[in-house]
């Protein structure tokens, strides 16, 4: 009998351990906010891109380069560095900035350094192997007038289980034939987030 009730009672704790660890997945829209930490999140990324660039078209610089130089500029996206607290996906953010920049229809967007050499391996291919009506030569590529940098920094505050999380965004537009700055864009955040436990 004692065997059988230890038996019972190992197979009621086994049961309960392993109802514990259930795991739980919700699926929810792509589009909804969600913060659970109080982080840079997705959300953050993409209306921080969308508010940026939309500024960045609406400026001057835009209308007097097509003015001078009678064509749509071109516009390439550099370097955008973390110096934040915390861990942020930069090249999300960046994939967000492209995004704006191209589907706004209003610059033209040159490749990044990276999709450049792979774009040029395939020219160098389609040289040796496609036929001469449809390969693309070499030499032809269209080169970027502005480039767009910037960084992202972080101010924290806190007090016990209080935290003030402060972002903020610099971007910066530079000509690439002079290195004139033509547009200067900010963008700030700040997060309440009230917890038991802060991990930084």
């Amino acid at each position: 009998m004692k065997q059988v009730m230890k038996l019972l009672t190992i197979g009621l704790v086994g049961f309960l351990l392993t109802a514990c660890n259930v795991t739980k997945v919700t699926r929810m829209g792509a589009d909804e906010s969600i913060d659970l930490s109080g982080a840079w999140n997705d959300t953050d990324s993409q209306l921080v891109a969308r508010e940026m660039i939309g500024d960045a078209l609406n400026r001057p610089w835009l209308s007097n380069f097509s003015a001078r130089r009678g064509k749509t500029p071109a516009v390439i996206v550099g370097s955008v560095r973390n110096l934040s607290h915390e861990h942020i996906n930069v090249r999300t953010f960046v994939a967000e900035l492209e995004r704006e920049l191209v589907n706004s229809g209003r610059v033209e967007f040159v490749a990044s350094r990276n999709d450049r050499n792979e774009v040029r391996e395939e020219r160098m291919d389609q040289d040796l192997h496609a036929s001469e009506d449809t390969r693309n030569a070499a030499g032809q590529e269209r080169g970027a007038d502005f480039m767009l940098q910037g960084q992202i920094n972080t101010i924290i505050d806190v007090n016990d289980n209080k935290q003030v999380r402060y972002y903020q965004v610099d971007l910066t537009l530079v000509s690439m034939a002079d290195n004139r700055k033509v547009w200067l864009g900010q963008k700030k955040i700040k997060k309440f987030v009230e917890n038991s436990k802060f991990r930084y």
